[in-house]
This record gives structure tokens, sequence and C-alpha cells, in this order.
């Protein structure tokens, strides 16, 4: 145990990082790195090793331990409810990384993330007039410990918030006082912390009527992370992300978007922010934007050979609209992006109107969408063909007049890229005319649409074979992509490595449906959306879930993933493409 005088300890002074040498997990190259980055960084040498990545902190916590002779505070060590002691502030233990473990008469044991710190050591002492033995513990676990302290804190805070009218002024200024409390403070930033080490593309907090549920969108599919049970607790929270967004704190009836720009571990995120009012109170998402994360290059946007082929040459067609369809959360603004930075931007004026404006691209004139004060994509438009642009960028074609004006744009002589929602390709065309656009307006203007989804990728550690029956191979349409006699696919399985999901990431399957002449004729000639489709399989276009049958057949994403994906896709009932 370390007590008050940790230096009286006879302990062996071999350093740590000598120790970590002499046992074949570091070089000595490295550890030279780590001590320069150590005076740069003003931190522990075990710290410069985690944050390089050059050490696992299990390793780094147990030679520490053996050159301090402390002890380690062991994960089940933790206890489940928080030790108060009497005049020993929560602020202090939260700012320090200080846990207390255990409490007797004359001792108070303690995990510390810097049990050799001195100052540490004798505040402990000094405010509790205690003897101090300190253990070393692992930054994950302190943290998860100190959320016991933050939680029971911020309960206390919020309290007296009955005594308020809902209504009142004062309400909205004691508000304001808790979301600016150091507790509050850290619950929030400890939540976008999370999302950006889990990869989480949206937080969800929201109402019901046991507490404030929050849940994370990993790979397209929301898992709950924790609950607050304490209702008073979700309004010190709300309001801070409010403030942090510059949304009204004091209107709780309205829905409210807003936008938080933050730099967290070194990466630049751009949290997109949005309110709404329910029963129980005030639901809030936040879309994660990575700005370090995201990939621009179209050669990683997962197309198969020849759809990319196809796709790249629309890209190259001084004339004509090429739309991007999908729901939302697609990666359709994503591979518009890629698209985009695949252009030579030196010698093409390109101008994009977008709300908002997610990424900013070098060389490209990016507009956002201002409909409050009337700058609405309509008449952005109007202005950009003043401009003198060789390719235009809209967003998302919302209405009817931003359709025409694309359309007459796309005729005009520029290259014009957007976005629609519709579950095919093939249904854009029906999209457009119910939008008020004429067939035969449609049939000159747009070159083809690409229709895309986004489906999980197996994780590489453990996805795991499974031999699939010769007739499952048939009735899900998977055979003509399986090689001659293998009917080995992969299934999920669940590691460390995904979270337990068998998951690991998403990637794009597409549908690319080009208006050749004989597809013009047909959209001349009235063909609905199905028709359209089937015309262009018979031309040999890869459908969504055939995409993603390809997918499967290459070992990067499972058969149940595909059809999760592509369910909604309307198929022949001959077609036995969802038979299995």
């Amino acid at each position: 145990m370390v007590t008050q005088d940790l230096n009286s300890q006879n302990v062996d002074a071999t350093p740590m990082g000598e120790r970590l040498v002499a046992a074949g997990l570091l070089s000595d190259r490295d550890l030279e790195r780590a001590r320069l980055a150590k005076r740069e960084m003003g931190c522990m040498l075990g710290e410069a090793l985690v944050r390089l990545g050059l050490v696992a902190e299990s390793n780094v916590v147990k030679y520490l331990g053996e050159e301090l002779d402390i002890p380690i505070a062991e994960k089940g060590g933790y206890p489940e409810e928080p030790v108060i002691i009497e005049g020993l502030p929560e602020h202090f233990l939260l700012n320090n990384k200080v846990v207390p473990l255990a409490l007797t008469e004359s001792t108070i044991t303690l995990a510390a993330l810097k049990p050799q710190d001195d100052f540490v050591r004798k505040a402990l002492h000094l405010a509790t007039g205690k003897k101090i033995e300190l253990q070393l513990g692992m930054a994950a676990d302190i943290e998860a410990a100190l959320e016991l302290y933050v939680r029971g804190d911020e309960e206390d805070e919020v309290d007296s918030l009955g005594a308020f009218d809902v209504n009142d002024d004062e309400f909205v200024e004691h508000l304001k006082d808790l979301a600016s409390e150091a507790p509050v403070i850290q619950r929030v930033n400890q939540i976008i912390q999370r999302s950006l080490d889990i990869e989480a593309s949206d937080v969800h907090l929201e109402h019901f009527d046991d507490g404030l549920r929050l849940r994370y969108r990993i790979d397209g599919v929301l898992q709950e992370a924790s609950q607050i049970a304490d209702a008073n607790l979700s309004a010190a929270i709300v309001s801070r992300i409010k403030l942090l967004a510059n949304l009204n704190i004091a209107e709780r009836r309205l829905p409210q978007d807003g936008r938080i720009m933050m730099r967290v571990k070194g990466h630049e995120l751009d949290l997109r922010v949005s309110t709404l009012p329910t029963v129980h109170g005030e639901g809030i998402v936040m879309r994660v934007l990575d700005r370090q994360s995201i990939r621009l290059d179209l050669a990683d946007m997962g197309f198969s050979d020849d759809t990319f082929e196809h796709y790249t040459d629309l890209l190259q067609r001084p004339h004509g609209i090429l739309l991007l369809t999908g729901p939302t959360g697609s990666g359709k603004t994503t591979t518009l992006y890629a698209s985009l930075s695949n252009m030579d931007s030196d010698s093409l004026k390109v101008i994009t109107v977008e709300d908002p404006v997610e990424y900013q691209l070098h060389g490209i004139n990016q507009i956002p969408v201002h409909s409050q004060i009337g700058l609405t994509f309509a008449l952005a438009l109007r202005s950009i063909l003043r401009q003198d642009p060789d390719i235009i960028m809209i967003g998302e074609m919302r209405d009817t007049e931003t359709a025409q004006i694309a359309v007459q744009s796309a005729l005009t002589g520029h290259l014009v890229l957007s976005t629609l929602h519709t579950n095919t390709a093939a249904g854009a065309v029906t999209r457009l005319e119910d939008m008020g656009v004429e067939r035969f307006l449609i049939a000159a203007a747009v070159n083809g649409v690409l229709a895309q989804r986004l489906v999980r990728k197996l994780c590489s550690e453990c996805k795991t074979p499974s031999e699939l029956p010769a007739d499952v191979l048939k009735s899900t349409g998977l055979e003509p992509f399986m090689s001659a006699g293998n009917q080995t696919v992969y299934e999920a399985a669940g590691c460390e490595h995904c979270k337990q999901t068998g998951y690991r990431g998403r990637m794009a399957i597409h549908e690319l449906f080009v208006l050749d002449p004989s597809a013009q004729r047909a959209v001349l000639d009235g063909a609905d959306a199905h028709q359209l489709r089937e015309h262009a399989r018979a031309r040999g276009m890869r459908t969504l879930y055939e995409d993603g049958l390809h997918k499967v057949a290459l070992g990067l994403s499972s058969l149940d993933e595909v059809l999760r994906v592509t369910q909604d896709q309307n198929e022949d009932p001959g077609d036995g493409l969802y038979a299995a």
C-alpha cells in the first residue's frame, strides 16, 4: 500500500520505461520518442506511451505499479455506490481522477490515475486528516467510477427545479446556471467523446416517463448506452447542449436546429443538433461529423468495377443531370463530395448549394442555404447561373422550382449533381414527374441515376464461414455471383474488436440507371418505375440487392445484412430473391 510518504518506501528504482524495454514490449527508440512527447505534452511518461499507441495501458499500469510498489486497483474492486467522504469535494475527485474505494476510521483507500503525484497525495491527507492509501487504476475504470459522482452531484443540483414555474424567467436562468456547472459540462463532454470513441454517426437523447435514454447509432444500428432515471437531470443536460448549439434555451415547445463545432481528442467535430418537443420533454439528436475520418476518394466508395466505370463516364459528361438517390443516412452526400473531389477544380468552375455545408472542399465555391433570410435552393440556383459555372451541385431537390431550374441548367450546358429521396434508381424518373418536370425534359436532361445504400461490413477478426445448400444459393439469387463449386459465405460472430456485433464499419452498395437512348425512349413512352427498372436490368444494370449479393460472395458482408438493408426493394415474386 502507498501511504502519505511514498518516497519512504523501499522500492526498486528501475524506471517503468526500462522495465518495458527489458520485457520486450518497447524498443529503445520508441522509449526515446515517448520521452520527447512527454516533455512536449507536459504529461507523465506512461500517458505519453499510451497516447502514442506504443504500449497498451494495461502493461503501463502493470510495470508502473512495480516501479512504485503500488497495488493495482482491480476492476471488481470499485464500489457500486459512491463512497462519500466528508471534507473531500467531489470536483477534486473529478479533476484529479481519484476514486475512493474504501473508508475506515483512520484510513482512506483510493484508486488514482497518477498516484505518484505528490500534490494529490498531500491534498487528500490535508482535506480528510486520514491516512491515505493509493492504488493505481486504469483510466477507463476510473472514468466509469467517477460517473457515479457526476450523476449523484447532478441529481442534487437539480432537485430544486420543482420550485420554479416552467414558464418563469427565473427557471430559464436557473437552467443556464445548472448547464454551466462542472458536473453537467463533464457529463455532456463524456457523451460527445464517447460518440467519437465508438465511431457513432448519431447521438440520441430521448425523454420517456422513466427518464432520459441515451443511444448511439453505430454502423446504422441504434445501441442503447445508458438510462438517466432522474427526469429533472435531463433539463440540465438538454440545456447544456442547446447552449452549445446557440439555440433558444427558453423555447421548449418548438423544434430547433443548431450546430456545435468543437475539437475532441485532436479531431474537429461538427455536430448537427436537432431538438424535438415530446410529451415527456425535449428530445435531442446530434449528427456527428468527424472531418478527419471522411474519405473523399471515389475509388473508396465501394463501387464494383463495372458500376465505377459507368459512373465516372457520367461525371465526365459536359452537361446533364446526375442524381443520387437513397434514404437519409445512406451516404449520398459523401459520394457527391467524393465525386466533386474527383473533378479538376483548377480548370472547372464548381459551385454547390447545400443545407448545410457539411465539409469544406478546396477550390470549390460552396453556398449554404439560409431559408430564414430567403436564400433558398431556387434563389441560389438563379444567382449561380450568372456566375458562369461548369458544374453545379444541389444538396437536395426538394421542390418543383428547384427541379425545374436544375433541368434548365442541364439543358443550357451545365453538369448538375443532386440528390433525391427514392427507393430505386428508376424511381427518380417518376419522382421528377411528380415534381412537375415533363417527361421529354427528363429524357433530355437526365444522364443517369445512382441509387445507394449502406451495409455493415463483417468484422475481419471474427467472421465465420458457412456452407449454404445449393437450393438456398439458387433461391436467394446468390448462385451467379459465386465461383464454380464454391458454396461458402461468411456470417457475423462477434468479438471484442467489433463489440460483439460481428460487424465493423460500413460500405456502399449501388444501382446505376443510365439513361441511354433506349431508356430515353422508354421514358418518353410513359414507362413507370417498375418498367424502367426491368428495362435497365435487361440491359445489364445490377440492382442494389444484386450488388449486395456480390459483396456477400466476396466475403465483405453477410446475406442477412444485405436482406435487411434491401428488404424494401420490390422484386417480382417469381425472382425468388427473398425466399431464404
